[in-house]
């Protein structure tokens, strides 16, 4: 085994990072598309991307994202608590950036639950649940924008004495 492999965490294998920047970058701009912003700039009148004026389409793939986003999310819990734990520790950024995101699971949450039909919310709650997905959809823009500048890592490695 080379010194390269023994540093690298199990959670970093190859498909992953891909995979879940792909779901994130899917997930904000379904969630951009939901607010009426697509047609009204004429975005969604550039070719290929009228999908993104049809608030039902990027509803759904909205959905299926956020699924897609626990799944990679429990994924890369059980293998840091199962494997990396042991040698590996968060970072102070990771940290932030996983209460972000559970932030935004948590309101992603009651925004789906507002929207079931035997479901009332008062109006003012809907409205801080949405202001608080979108906020923390922006947060977590500025975080992962200061994280890859910074070349700041989900884990490093735990000192050994």
């Amino acid at each position: 085994m080379t010194s390269n492999a023994v540093s690298r965490p199990l959670s970093a294998n190859p498909p992953v990072k891909p995979v879940y920047l792909i779901v994130v970058f899917a997930l904000w701009l379904t969630g951009m598309a939901q607010l009426p912003i697509m047609k009204r700039y004429y975005i969604a009148d550039a070719p290929g991307l009228g999908w993104l004026a049809d608030f039902y389409t990027t509803h759904l793939i909205h959905y299926i994202g956020a699924a897609l986003l626990l799944f990679i999310l429990v994924y890369a819990a059980m293998v840091y608590w199962v494997v990396d734990r042991k040698r590996f520790k968060l970072t102070l950024l990771a940290m932030i950036r996983i209460v972000v995101i559970l932030g935004l699971v948590i309101s992603g949450i009651f925004r789906v639950w507002k929207n079931l039909p035997d479901v009332v919310f008062a109006p003012g709650f809907i409205l801080a649940i949405d202001l608080v997905h979108l906020g923390l959809a922006m947060v977590i823009v500025l975080v992962g924008l200061f994280a890859l500048i910074a070349r700041s890592r989900w884990l490093k490695e735990r000192r050994r004495f």
